[in-house]
């Protein structure tokens, strides 16, 4: 009997043995799923990068044509005297935010939109009574543009933005600082096309400040009107 009981209990063992051997198998088949998994994502995500060295179009007018032209005009020995594009401001006041915050994140969410790069809040230095403004009171924003991001900002205000202005005549040829500094004043911030006027809640205007390596304004004021920048005769 003691016989007929251990052959009765070895099948069984048998089978589980059997059916415990494909386990591995298919962990490590989830293993290899799970591996490949990874791999795609990190696929996927290089591809969705946008391509690097691209030059801006600007930049690319200032090595060929601006850069000569201004060495045969203004007779400079080394081509490297030419005086180039450092940086462009922009800055927006927004009186209304004394008494609404909101209006000044919409302004710097507007403005982010135009630069193509995040604004910063700017706050109130001092306390004034008169006008209602704390010291450390946000009263407006700004945003600092350098390399590609300004010549392609330059490029969208120059071709797109300022035709669209209202009764445009031109840019005023007074408008520099004795430094080779350029300011432009916009009444309306609609005009660029980032900006969808039918969801525009305001509207406000903005100081457009090029800052160039130009010694004195004729300088900057020729290498600008290389750039295309339409000053009235």
């Amino acid at each position: 009997m003691a016989d007929t009981d251990e052959k009765a209990k070895k099948p069984p063992r048998a089978e589980k043995a059997d059916k415990a051997k494909p386990a591995p198998k298919a962990a490590a088949g989830a293993s290899q799923k799970s591996d490949k998994g990874p791999k795609s994502e990190a696929g996927e995500k290089k591809s969705r990068r946008p391509e690097q060295g691209v030059t801006a179009r600007l930049r690319t007018h200032f090595d060929q044509v601006v850069r000569k032209t201004l060495v045969e005009e203004r007779g400079y020995k080394n081509p490297l005297e030419v005086p180039m594009l450092q940086k462009v401001v922009i800055n927006m006041g927004i009186g209304e935010g004394v008494n609404d915050r909101k209006k000044v994140e919409a302004a710097a969410a507007d403005l982010g939109l135009i630069a193509g790069q995040k604004a910063v809040v700017t706050k109130a230095r001092k306390s004034i009574a008169t006008f209602k403004v704390r010291a450390g009171q946000a009263i407006g924003c700004k945003v600092t543009l350098r390399k590609t991001r300004m010549y392609e900002f330059l490029d969208r205000l120059i071709t797109i933005a300022l035709p669209r202005v209202r009764d445009f005549r031109g840019l005023s040829p007074k408008s520099f600082d004795g430094r080779g500094n350029y300011t432009i004043g916009i009444k309306e911030h609609i005009v660029f096309p980032e900006i969808d006027y039918d969801k525009a809640a305001d509207i406000w205007g903005m100081d457009i400040t090029v800052c160039t390596s130009a010694k004195t304004d004729d300088e900057a004021r020729a290498l600008l009107a290389a750039f295309n920048f339409p000053f009235r005769q």
